[in-house]
């Protein structure tokens, strides 16, 4: 069977991370939504997606095809339900349609015409930005056990202090120095060839995956998940980096979201808490205006290749869009566009030409290419986010 995810109705509430990526490519636990299907599936997947994204992100039909909802994450329970669909079945949770059976001589999906499957278990769906970090500490336990099932960790390295052994897994190459895991509320997973550094603290649920780096004296509180090849310092609480992104100095990180490549310089610290304790809002792409988002904890949600200078301040409920450079003292702006450079001060566009030069050589430091077909997404989305940059 072939199977396709597609991005849904949530697309846009999922911006600034969507701008670059499929809603099946968001990270959340230790995996991306995608990565948990396939290796549910044990097959791999394609995308139905923004036309600007296909050349990255192809899409692949085939006679038979069952398509997938990018936003749900899979359990045991729904895989079989989907690798059982048959022609004109479709599974719903309430309203939400999860998969539906098509083929390619059909021209249109009338789900009037299909026999509908109602799923009653529970299941994890990315809604909103904040959902990614929200749902982290459940995501994470789900992808521990699907990761770890049947398996043998790496021993524990003589002089690491831990809690809850039977909870933390260790892959092949990581290296632990003199670090602290406690995994009594929740599991910790290290990747391959990942590296804790001495005097760090880590309390489950936490992932880190393949290559990523925790500098030492690093203080991780639970439902906290790094990305390959991250790198982070400091003091991080329940936060989401998806992969190549550093924040490798003292400061605080927390309630947050950050998408690849960004960059917080030495003593970047975020606000996830209003002074007054009310209901944090965030910047809302579909409405154009900030919008309520049910928490009272929520920090900082930032783009791809976004970046910041050393001391910045974050105010509560701030969201940052894809290539954006904020320097300066004093809060930036809640809402800072994609492509923006600048502060507090004010800000500037932010050309595509510089921002592919950045791009090119950060990239190279991890050993891969900038590709024409990145440049081409981000001349989209520079394109798509201009009416946002009225300074």
């Amino acid at each position: 069977m072939n199977y396709i995810l597609f991005d849904g109705d949530v697309r846009n509430s999922l911006l600034p991370f969507t701008y670059t990526r499929p809603v099946a490519d968001i990270r959340i636990g230790i995996l991306t939504i995608r990565e948990k299907w396939e290796k549910h599936l044990s097959l791999t997947t394609t995308t139905i997606t923004e036309e600007y994204l296909e050349e990255k992100y192809p899409m692949v039909e085939m006679a038979e095809n069952i398509l997938i909802n990018g936003s749900f994450c899979p359990t045991k329970s729904l895989v079989e339900k989907v690798k059982n669909l048959s022609e004109n079945e479709a599974i719903f949770k309430g309203d939400d349609v999860i998969a539906f059976f098509t083929t390619d001589t059909q021209e249109e999906v009338n789900f009037e015409d299909y026999t509908h499957i109602e799923f009653e278990d529970n299941l994890l769906k990315i809604n909103n930005t904040w959902d990614i970090f929200s749902l982290n500490y459940e995501a994470i336990q789900q992808d521990f056990d699907l990761v770890t099932e049947g398996r043998t960790s790496q021993p524990i390295p003589e002089g690491t202090r831990y809690i809850n052994k039977e909870n933390i897994f260790i892959e092949e190459g990581a290296e632990i120095t003199f670090a602290t895991l406690n995994a009594s509320d929740g599991p910790i997973y290290i990747g391959k060839d990942a590296v804790i550094m001495e005097n760090s603290s880590v309390k489950g649920p936490f992932a880190m995956c393949d290559h990523a780096v925790l500098k030492m004296g690093a203080k991780i509180y639970g439902g906290t998940t790094m990305g390959p090849y991250c790198k982070v310092s400091g003091e991080v609480n329940n936060s989401v980096l998806f992969g190549f992104t550093s924040k490798g100095h003292d400061g605080y990180l927390g309630n947050s979201v950050l998408g690849e490549w960004c960059n917080l310089g030495a003593d970047t610290n975020n606000s996830n808490l209003k002074n007054n304790y009310a209901e944090v809002k965030l910047w809302d792409y579909e409405t154009g205006r900030f919008a309520k988002t049910g928490l009272q904890f929520c920090g900082l949600m930032m783009g791809d290749h976004s970046k910041c200078g050393i001391n910045t301040m974050f105010n509560t409920g701030t969201v940052i869009g894809v290539s954006a450079n904020i320097y300066g003292s004093g809060f930036p702006r809640n809402f800072i566009p994609s492509f923006s450079w600048g502060g507090p001060a004010g800000f500037t566009e932010y050309k595509t030409n510089k921002v592919f030069e950045v791009a090119t050589v950060v990239m190279k430091r991890k050993n891969l290419v900038f590709e024409d077909k990145d440049q081409r997404i981000l001349e989209h989305v520079f394109e798509a986010t201009s009416q946002y940059r009225n300074y």
